[in-house]
């Protein structure tokens, strides 16, 4: 009995000190949070979803208040937001670019040939997998909508051609969508970058065409009529060199429509049914199939 007595008090003993160093600890260790912290973490959109670089609101709302990062970098904000919470910090606002997901592919349901009906799970990924998707072209869209599922903002959905519409205004640059396409058909690109590759296929010529209508046939002719070294054909598809020199005129005679002037979204979002002659709501300038404007 003595003996459980005498353990029973050293546990105790041993709680109370334990309890005691804590106290301690935290009197004389504890770190002082900056009351303007909470502030500015609930005038934050509470959305996390990354596009400032850093995890979280909570992560932004504390580079913030250190002065590491300005308000401006939040891109899902409002003007309005971004300048009460400079006003609340006394700091500028700054400016950071919006961007936005565009899709590298305009292959939809009219344009590119099927080579089986795809019966399983109804995900890219899962088709991908399975024989690398059913469509001729192995490198475009498969319209499955990983992209669409993984969008927390709503901010894409599929038109009537099978392929993902991205709202502008609605877009934060999560990079979800990103992510969630297994063949790497998105990127994220400054708003003020209209010009838009919209093929990954590295076949060329005739053989590309029969594949997909839209498809880039590696002939060249943007790089040509662009201004010298802004853009440059690598591996049969035109890679942008110079974004901020690029002009609608490289456009003018594409023999596919493979490489587009986007004035806000691409394709069109009301679209419900095949419409090969329209590629997207993209501005002042398109070329058909043929090659003339409309």
């Amino acid at each position: 009995m003595n003996e459980v007595l005498v353990a029973g008090s050293i546990m105790t003993g041993l709680a109370l000190f334990f309890a005691c160093l804590l106290a301690l600890a935290y009197r004389f260790l504890k770190v002082e949070e900056d009351p303007r912290f909470e502030g500015v973490e609930e005038m934050l959109p509470g959305t996390n979803c990354g596009a400032c670089g850093e995890p979280g609101c909570r992560g932004f709302a504390e580079k913030l208040v250190g002065r590491l990062l300005t308000p401006g970098r939040c891109t899902v904000s409002s003007p309005d937001q971004v300048e009460r919470i400079a006003s609340f910090l006394g700091v500028e606002a700054g400016f950071v670019e919006k961007r936005v997901a565009r899709l590298h592919c305009a292959g939809g349901k009219g344009s590119v040939r099927n080579l089986a009906e795809y019966q399983g799970i109804q995900s890219c990924r899962a088709a991908v997998i399975v024989n690398g998707g059913n469509r001729a072209c192995n490198w475009g869209c498969l319209g499955l909508a990983d992209c669409e599922g993984a969008c927390d903002f709503d901010a894409i959905r599929m038109n009537g051609e099978g392929l993902p519409v991205v709202d502008v205004d609605r877009c934060t640059a999560c990079n979800d969508c990103v992510e969630a396409c297994p063949l790497d058909l998105f990127t994220l690109e400054p708003v003020s970058q209209k010009l838009i590759v919209q093929c990954a296929s590295p076949i060329a010529g005739e053989e590309a065409r029969e594949i997909c209508h839209v498809a880039c046939d590696a002939c060249g002719r943007c790089a040509m009529d662009a201004e010298p070294g802004v853009l440059e054909m690598v591996n049969g598809l035109p890679v942008i060199r110079k974004p901020g020199q690029t002009t609608m005129d490289c456009t003018f005679r594409c023999p596919t429509g493979a490489i587009q002037w986007v004035e806000k979204g691409q394709f069109d979002f009301a679209l419900g049914h095949s419409d090969k002659s329209n590629h997207g709501t993209l501005g002042h300038h398109q070329t058909n199939h043929a090659g003339t404007s409309r």
